[in-house]
């Protein structure tokens, strides 16, 4: 399974990335499967230097902050009045239950059922495993102060030239505070992508948002994850340190997520 990092910085596009969205590809045996975890504002332009939007299987969303999910319009544009014609069918979404609808009101469309001609919108329930060609991805509820928030667990099975399978699972923190549900989604994990929006002494009245370096590191160490890639970082945060504090908590590899970058689960 391939990670391509699109975009990570945290909150809103900076200088060099735009905000969050992550590319994952596996394969099936016969052909490359891609899915989008997140996709959000600035992001829909650079996935393009990676793939043809027509070639995406499915977009897997977070949460609907904009900074996750707003480029969805611009996908539906593309997707909707293609002067060509759109290659492929409805593009399959999941998302919290008020994606069809947060969607609408960002283009001003009505009625929101419309976007139905576009989009297959799936609604995350928590603990359920979707069986998506060589994926397996569930939810566990994260938390962040919005009506729906989670954190994701995607599993691929892909098969190998020796005739054998290769199983990996990418753990993807979405925007949580310390929580049951992220340790869930991380266990065992070959890559934990986990957001340290925050800083140690700068952020410590504020709960219930995001992590800093060390509780993203204290996660990743309670769910026993191998390696650990910190993401959502906002641009007056300073790298260095963010991997310095998870360093206090987390013993295993640590590396920051830089746009452009392609990783191997």
């Amino acid at each position: 399974m391939k990670l391509t990092i699109v975009g990570c910085s945290g909150s809103f596009p900076g200088p060099s990335s735009p905000a969050s969205c992550y590319l994952l590809t596996a394969n099936d045996g016969e052909r490359d499967w891609r899915i989008l975890l997140d996709l959000g504002s600035g992001a829909l332009g650079i996935l393009q230097r990676y793939m043809h939007l027509s070639d995406i299987d499915g977009v897997l969303l977070s949460h609907l902050h904009p900074d996750h999910c707003m480029d969805l319009t611009g996908l539906q544009v593309a997707v909707h009045w293609d002067p060509n014609g759109w290659p492929a069918g409805r593009v399959p979404v999941w998302g919290p239950e008020a994606t069809a609808r947060r969607l609408a009101i960002a283009l001003d469309m009505e009625p929101a059922g419309d976007l139905h001609q576009d989009f297959e919108f799936h609604r995350w329930v928590p603990g359920e495993t979707v069986e998506f060609g060589p994926f397996r991805f569930s939810v566990h509820v994260a938390r962040h102060p919005i009506a729906e928030a989670y954190a994701m667990r995607i599993e691929a099975v892909e098969p190998q030239a020796d005739g054998t399978t290769a199983r990996r699972v990418l753990a993807y923190s979405g925007d949580t505070d310390s929580c049951p549900g992220l340790l869930d989604a991380a266990r065992g994990a070959d890559m934990f992508l986990c957001e340290a929006a925050y800083h140690e002494g700068r952020d410590d009245a504020i709960d219930g948002v995001h992590l800093t370096g060390r509780r993203a590191g204290q996660a990743a160490s309670d769910a026993g994850a191998k390696r650990l890639l910190l993401t959502h970082l906002p641009v007056w945060n300073d790298a260095n340190r963010t991997v310095a504090e998870a360093q206090q908590t987390y013993a295993g590899p640590i590396s920051v997520a830089v746009a452009g970058v392609h990783y191997l689960v």
